[in-house]
């Protein structure tokens, strides 16, 4: 990387507003295909029962129940082998873009593709029958998710169901060099461990990446340490000041983009230790409750109750826009009923 030191201060106040500008939650995108791309930029995460579509809900306008499953999308093994939804263009970004140097790595994740392959030939099959069917372990099947060639349909409810399909056209290189622009675009400023850690690589991979950007990046700091943006967003990231608005409130499922952080980035987002530990929990982590830009509260659901727990007392406005986004949460069997749990301040 360059050499350069850091030359641009950024607040706060400046990256988490540029976080909330660049992924969509300040305003809603309308309904197409190119939104739904840009909502999945960094890919939506969907190891939790329907999270990438609560996502989706998030950042565009009038989402179904059924939009997760729209042509424009795919479903995979991701980042950290965690199921997730992307745009179907950028299957080689979140695949290839992961696949090991090593050649112990490579070897193992195509041969893995290989016998998958010859096993489904042009049928789908649920992952554990096939990982069985193959002689190991169903888990080991994802194994082969770097080559892209392994797609996944889970609806949350049953196993998933496999399928293989054909090679991407794209050199893995030029595919983990876009996904360390993708990363650096959402979650940036951001550092060559904060990329290895969010996409599952080795730091050596990592750095070789940031080192392959070359000019395309500018030296920053920010209140947690040096850091890196991408240079095509300097400029927004110092005319943040007069974007727009942050929305009244947002509902962010578990692992959702804004919040998928580690170590010193969650200080950043969260800086009371207190609230770190609620939001990040050992367990299945809480939604996170987004009001006028900041993280209030986390939530969970069952059925169609919606339980909150805030973290300071919100005003009657701030409420409002509170009940009428879970209210408008599109899950199956919601059909406009949710009900909020009383809200308890700690």
């Amino acid at each position: 990387m360059p050499g350069k030191a850091p030359r641009l201060e950024l607040s706060r106040e400046q990256i988490l507003g540029f976080r909330r500008e660049a992924g969509s939650l300040n305003e809603r995108l309308p309904a197409s295909a190119k939104s739904r791309r840009l909502a999945a930029w960094g890919g939506l995460q969907d190891s939790m029962p329907r999270a990438a579509l609560l996502s989706m809900h998030a950042r565009i306008k009038g989402c179904e129940s059924n939009d997760w499953e729209d042509a424009s999308l795919v479903q995979l093994w991701g980042p950290r082998f965690n199921v997730y939804v992307v745009a179907a263009k950028d299957l080689p970004v979140f695949s290839l873009g992961r696949l090991p140097d090593n050649t112990r790595g490579r070897e193992r994740a195509y041969d893995t593709a290989s016998r998958l392959k010859a096993l489904l030939d042009d049928r789908r099959m649920p992952m554990n029958q096939a990982g069985k069917t193959m002689g190991g372990h169903p888990n080991s099947l994802r194994y082969a998710a770097p080559t892209g060639t392994v797609l996944l349909r889970w609806d949350s409810a049953h196993d998933a169901v496999v399928r293989s399909g054909p090679p991407p056209n794209m050199e893995p290189q030029d595919a983990r060099l876009e996904l360390a622009r993708r990363h650096l675009h959402v979650f940036g400023p951001s550092t060559v461990p904060s990329f290895a850690g969010w996409a599952g690589i080795g730091n050596s991979e990592a750095t070789a990446a940031f080192n392959g950007l070359g000019g395309e990046l500018v030296p920053v700091r920010t209140p947690i340490g040096d850091s890196w943006i991408l240079a095509d967003d300097e400029a927004a990231f110092r005319e943040i000041s007069t974007s727009k608005p942050a929305a009244p409130a947002r509902f962010l499922p578990s692992g959702d983009a804004y919040y998928l952080l580690w170590g010193q980035d969650r200080e950043l987002l969260v800086p009371d230790a207190k609230r770190r530990a609620e939001l990040w929990t050992t367990r299945v982590w809480p939604g996170a409750l987004l009001v006028n830009g900041e993280i209030a509260g986390v939530w969970r659901r069952s059925g169609t109750k919606v339980s909150i727990d805030t973290w300071r007392r919100l005003s009657p406005p701030e409420w409002e826009a509170v009940e009428a986004e879970a209210a408008a949460l599109p899950l199956p069997g919601l059909n406009g009923e949710t009900r909020l749990r009383l809200v308890r301040e700690k």
